[in-house]
């Protein structure tokens, strides 16, 4: 095996092969794709297979499929896990000891789905950024209204509610009579249209005016480009291999959307399709959550031989650091793992379940603090979620009944074992007359 290492940069990349193939084994490349194109010919001509190479940035990303097409084997490592020894260092130093380090097999690749859920990732994450800067938007316009003294946040769940834009849009028509503009309100809103108009005497300046509207402009513009995102991802979606048809799909209860953010198309029947099984049955899974976690990981389990090894990738196991014996600590790795923030959303939502998991959830809540429990449940719908897509079986539903009865029965054998090792019988107390 013949390896190179790359060291990445924002300008120029260092590349370091064997001196035994090239005289001079250490070359810097600009980034333009003319220069990575002659990289790639150079490492193919004298007979490189392998590359290491930093995830640095976004910058290493052209580089890597450039090199990927070409035949080669590309790796991404941690730069925490190449630190080089103390020392000078440079490019030339850096990019010669990821060489040398890959070269004795030492760096572990970073994971990176099929090319096919690549793009579905980055389409996936560009959805997150259009949220990201709607809900700005959505702030903006609420300060623009309480500058004015309009107190709509107060009388309706959400400014952005069919009742809230209703008004707003009413507002910025040029209406101002209170008992008119709370005409908007839903027959579903809690509070009366006495209360709403009230709550909607305000100061109306044009200053503030200006900012609501453009706010309320770049709202829509957002909700507009979410839309063409959600199509697109649509379309991307039927071009996936499916594993399943949609018609042998188990009968579910249709779900409500949960926010104004879900999904603008039924992606549960393009998620049984893509996996084999029914994901949406697991409880606390919802489409988007589970269309952002199979954009990160894939559906091929096998990459990671057992389901330790998912929620270690994850984060979501202890992280033991031991010296001398003794545990120093074992809390979870802080990463920045999409997939992991959507299985600790899913079980945060789980905190009213009447299910088994929303039961185990409370009871580890009460015990151990609401983040621990929280990251303890999102492990537990972790490994549900890879079992399904490996073993492709079905989920079946705990009710918390059936969790409690079960947890009652556990704690009662563990209570008969310690009870027979101190050499006494535990005997159930019988009720009074």
């Amino acid at each position: 095996m013949y390896a190179a290492g790359i060291d990445i940069g924002s300008r120029e990349h260092y590349v370091a092969v064997p001196s035994s193939l090239d005289d001079d084994c250490v070359k810097n490349f600009s980034c333009f794709t003319s220069d990575l194109d002659a990289m790639a010919d150079w490492l193919v001509e004298i007979g490189i297979t392998t590359v290491a190479m930093e995830s640095t940035g976004v910058y290493w990303i052209p580089a890597f499929e450039i090199l990927e097409s070409r035949g080669l084997e590309v790796i991404l490592v941690n730069a925490r896990d190449v630190k080089n020894v103390t020392g000078r260092k440079s490019d030339v130093k850096d990019c010669q000891w990821l060489q040398q380090l890959h070269t004795y097999g030492l760096l572990n690749a970073a994971f990176r789905p099929e090319d096919d859920y690549v793009i579905l990732r980055t389409y996936m994450r560009q959805r997150e950024t259009i949220i990201s800067h709607s809900s700005s938007k959505i702030q903006h316009m609420q300060k623009a209204l309480r500058q004015m003294n309009v107190l709509l946040d107060n009388v309706v769940s959400h400014i952005t509610s069919q009742t809230g834009m209703a008004i707003i849009r009413d507002i910025l028509s040029g209406i101002r009579d209170p008992r008119r503009l709370a005409e908007n309100r839903d027959r579903r809103c809690k509070n009366s249209a006495e209360i709403i108009a009230k709550s909607l005497v305000g100061n109306y300046r044009d200053e503030h005016l200006f900012a609501l509207n453009q706010s309320v402009e770049l709202y829509d513009f957002y909700n507009e480009k979410l839309d063409e995102c959600d199509q697109v991802i649509l379309q991307h979606l039927n071009t996936l291999n499916k594993q399943a048809n949609a018609g042998e799909r188990p009968a579910q209860k249709k779900r409500k959307k949960n926010s104004s953010n879900s999904l603008r198309f039924d992606a549960s029947i393009n998620l049984y399709e893509l996996c084999g099984v029914d994901l949406t049955a697991i409880d606390g899974m919802e489409e988007h959550g589970l269309l952002k976690i199979i954009s990160e990981t894939g559906i091929d389990m096998s990459k990671w031989t057992t389901e330790n090894r998912f929620t270690s990738w994850l984060g979501l196991s202890p992280n033991n650091k031991i010296s001398g014996g003794k545990i120093l600590s074992s809390s979870s790795i802080k990463t920045k793992n999409r997939a992991k923030q959507a299985f600790k959303m899913a079980a945060f939502s789980l905190s009213n379940s009447r299910s088994g998991l929303g039961a185990f959830y409370r009871r580890l809540r009460g015990r151990v603090g609401a983040p621990k429990a929280i990251n303890a449940t999102a492990r537990k719908l972790a490994v549900i979620f890879y079992k399904m897509i490996k073993n492709k079986t079905e989920y079946r539903k705990q009710s918390q009944e059936e969790y409690d009865e079960f947890h009652k029965s556990r704690v009662l054998k563990q209570l008969k074992r310690k009870a027979k090792l101190l050499g006494m019988d535990l005997i159930p107390s019988v009720p009074l007359a």
